[in-house]
């Protein structure tokens, strides 16, 4: 497969666990070195940092709460003082671990899952194309937005704000693609179906993936590193002429 990894750091947020762990892995095996971002779980930042160290990889924990645009400024500083940020995989995204109609979800868990989920990515894409940008001397390179095939169902009586949000990366993922294709940075976005990650155990559904698995065409969820192998795609050369894509990763469904 073709790589932009010899040009340098590959930021990747939310990349404690799940498919934000398996994307900086796959960075790090591709010869990127490698930012573990995460907002509050350090062991989990650590031990994916740790493994990849293990296996000859470069790679470096730096906390950041990406709803807080200044933690994006120094997420985005602390990258720069090992190497040229050239790829940036924005995954970080909650759903407020609650389960249930949308009425019922309080405005507390609202706010915080869109600050997070819409505004964080906003900051960091905002952030990425001042860096990266050819137009003020950056060195080009690939934004990968981690969506969710929830935009399609909408995820009704369960996660429907947290779908939302997605139809929100989505929507700015076209739009930024356009704005900077011609300033050397490509921006897409890969969308997930259901994947064998903690988060449904977080929200109390641990069995969620096995029971959506009749509803998928290839009848089981996907692997992190199955996503992974996607985003891993659209940053690299193969991908060279792709942007504005938003690409499922969804076993069919």
């Amino acid at each position: 497969m073709g790589s932009d990894a010899g040009a340098g750091i590959a930021i990747i947020t939310g990349a404690s666990r799940g498919i934000g762990a398996a994307v900086a892995r796959a960075s790090a095996q591709a010869g990127y070195g490698v930012v573990v971002n995460y907002s509050s779980d350090a062991a989990g930042a650590d031990a994916v940092v740790s493994g990849i160290r293990a296996q000859g990889g470069r790679a470096h924990a730096v906390q950041a709460d990406v709803s807080r645009p200044a933690d994006v400024v120094r997420l985005f500083d602390e990258a720069e003082q090992w190497g040229t940020v050239t790829a940036v995989i924005n995954n970080a995204a909650i759903t407020g671990n609650l389960i249930g109609p949308l009425v019922d979800v309080p405005t507390v868990t609202v706010q915080r899952v869109c600050d997070v989920n819409v505004a964080g990515m906003i900051f960091m894409c905002q952030e990425a194309v001042r860096r990266l940008s050819l137009d003020s001397g950056g060195p080009g390179g690939s934004i990968v937005n981690i969506s969710s095939t929830a935009t399609k169902a909408g995820s009704p009586g369960t996660w429907v704000h947290y779908a939302a949000t997605k139809g929100a990366v989505d929507t700015l993922t076209v739009g930024l693609a356009a704005e900077v294709a011609k300033q050397g940075i490509r921006v897409n976005a890969v969308a997930p179906g259901s994947t064998n990650t903690g988060l449904h155990a977080a929200a109390g559904m641990p069995d969620r993936v096995e029971r959506l698995n009749p509803t998928i065409p290839m009848g089981r969820g996907a692997e992190p590193e199955e996503v992974a192998a996607a985003v891993m795609w659209l940053m690299s050369e193969d991908a060279g002429y792709i942007t504005g894509a938003v690409l499922p990763v969804s076993g069919g469904r």
